[in-house]
């Protein structure tokens, strides 16, 4: 059963357990300051805006702190065997690159910095990964695990539903930055045919 599915097919609420359980959680992050940090990221415009604070320190205590050596490629292009974890940057600066027919060297698509979230589509489909990512500098980050996706699902199913609707509307809102570029290198494209067909005529 998909994320989604086990969303729609939990029907009963969080019992004085699952209250337990995740009141545990978020006493054990509390004075870290870098659980502070990447609650306070999660929730920001970079990443989920979304979230209230309350949610994402919730969220947070799902996650764990994890370094990331520089140069380090910690995403590859098309694998399909790493595709269980989200990662959100706290500290240093990650390139984004992807693999253009046309060209024997990947191009880089963007710089990602402390906010950004990285992985979220393979985390929810599980799909091989659309880019590869680079560490520019040393990296802090938090990584959010399928796994522990769906132990927050069981834990607390609204803040669950909350989390994976926020992370759907930023996988929209990237596809639709994706289009725009796209039809611009078309305009260019074409403005570059006109103006080479104007100085060499048939």
């Amino acid at each position: 059963m998909s994320l989604f599915g086990n969303i729609l097919g939990r029907k009963t609420p969080a019992d004085a357990g699952e209250t337990e359980i995740l009141t545990q959680r978020l006493r054990s992050i509390e004075g870290s300051a870098a659980a502070d940090l990447a609650a306070e990221l999660l929730c920001a415009p970079s990443a989920l805006l979304q979230l209230n604070h309350e949610e994402a320190r919730k969220v947070v205590s799902y996650m764990r702190p994890h370094r990331i050596a520089e140069g380090m490629t910690f995403i590859r292009e098309g694998d399909t065997e790493h595709t269980h974890f989200m990662l959100l940057v706290l500290d240093g600066q990650v390139t984004v690159e992807t693999i253009v027919v046309s060209r024997t060297q990947p191009i880089t698509v963007t710089v990602l910095g402390p906010g950004s979230l990285i992985g979220e589509m393979g985390l929810l489909d599980g799909e091989p990964r659309s880019a590869s990512c680079t560490a520019m500098s040393d990296l802090r980050c938090a990584i959010l695990t399928r796994k522990a996706l769906k132990q927050l699902l069981a834990d607390d199913p609204q803040t669950a539903a909350k989390l994976m609707v926020a992370i759907s509307l930023r996988i929209a809102e990237r596809m639709r930055e994706c289009q725009e570029k796209l039809k611009l290198y078309a305009q260019l494209t074409q403005a570059m045919n006109e103006e080479i067909n104007a100085l060499m005529p048939l």
